[in-house]
């Protein structure tokens, strides 16, 4: 195992201050992934992985997570990089920072929808070390790049006891931070197909405050032309927190899909969307309140989408 300090930082006892210290914990750097899955795996209660830590951090300080390891991965091969192939697609390392997605040229000219669902995270300072898959892994239904990152046909690439392998985004989330990942899996990158060329998209995010909020509602929606699709339109739809889980709404994507795109078929899809809505009531809004605008955001960003195809 690599470099190891104990304790790093050590902080209040009473869990009800206020502004509470971190806990005591060993900071871990392995050396491979072989060396961070078995450690991973041999510590399944008490061992956590982390990139750039601004979930990490918070949630022990608020002792949410009480983890007494910390594996630092940013250190291992292929974490840091960044790649766009005209046929693969991309390649975005477990350890990218969100400002370096949002300033690639490619990325902002091939996948949009990434860029804009990126700058609606928290602030320029934390973007500079939150991560795309750090946003992912911790599968909060809320997250606000994962709505991107499925539509846009997102697999996780995953080091684990076994080797590596994939991990499609679609069916990744199991519920509310919990995802199909093993003891020991490591999520090293995030891959994307090359999208449909032409494609339109929309990341509409509805939180209390202008800039860096949790998303009460998020709703991404991309459309594509498709000739199969009776519409012809192909409609990707996921909605965010408003389930256990990031949520596809199947029956509004095929509302959208069989039946010509019009004001009637668009105010469907949005109240089929409002119906797979599951979600709950907590301090940010009531479960009604969201149920609500889903329909009015769904039909929003679909009618923008919609526009942007035809224009």
């Amino acid at each position: 195992m690599g470099k190891r300090m104990l304790p790093l930082e050590s902080g209040a006892k009473n869990m009800h201050q206020p502004t509470p210290g971190l806990p005591e914990f060993s900071y871990i750097r392995p050396a491979s992934f072989e060396e961070a899955s078995h450690f991973l795996s041999e510590h399944p209660l008490e061992a956590r992985p982390f990139l750039g830590g601004t979930d990490t951090f918070v949630r022990m300080r608020d002792g949410i997570w009480k983890e007494k390891y910390l594996l630092d991965l940013k250190a291992l091969p292929g974490m840091l990089d960044l790649a766009f192939d005209e046929r693969a697609g991309l390649l975005v390392g477990a350890a990218v920072n969100m400002n370096r997605i949002i300033a690639n040229p490619e990325i902002n000219a091939v996948y949009p929808l990434l860029v804009e669902a990126a700058r609606t995270v928290a602030s320029y300072q934390l973007r500079s070390r939150a991560t795309i898959v750090g946003n992912i892994c911790n599968a909060s239904p809320a997250g606000d790049t994962i709505g991107a990152c499925m539509a846009y046909d997102g697999v996780a690439v995953v080091n684990g006891l076994n080797g590596v392998r994939e991990e499609p985004l679609r069916t990744f989330f199991v519920g509310p931070g919990k995802t199909v990942l093993n003891a020991g899996d490591i999520v090293s990158a995030l891959r994307i197909p090359v999208p449909a060329p032409g494609h339109a998209s929309r990341y509409i995010k509805l939180g209390r405050n202008a800039v860096g909020d949790l998303a009460i509602v998020g709703v991404t929606a991309l459309g594509f032309a498709d000739k199969t699709a009776v519409s012809g339109t192909r409609f990707r739809l996921v909605l965010a927190s408003v389930a256990p889980v990031p949520l596809v709404p199947v029956e509004a994507e095929e509302i959208l899909a069989c039946a010509p795109i019009t004001k009637d078929s668009i105010k469907a899809a949005s109240k089929a969307a409002e119906a797979a809505a599951t979600p709950i009531n907590d301090t940010r809004g009531s479960a009604r309140y969201r149920k609500l605008m889903v329909r009015n955001l769904v039909e929003k960003a679909v009618t923008e989408v919609w526009q942007q195809l035809k224009g």
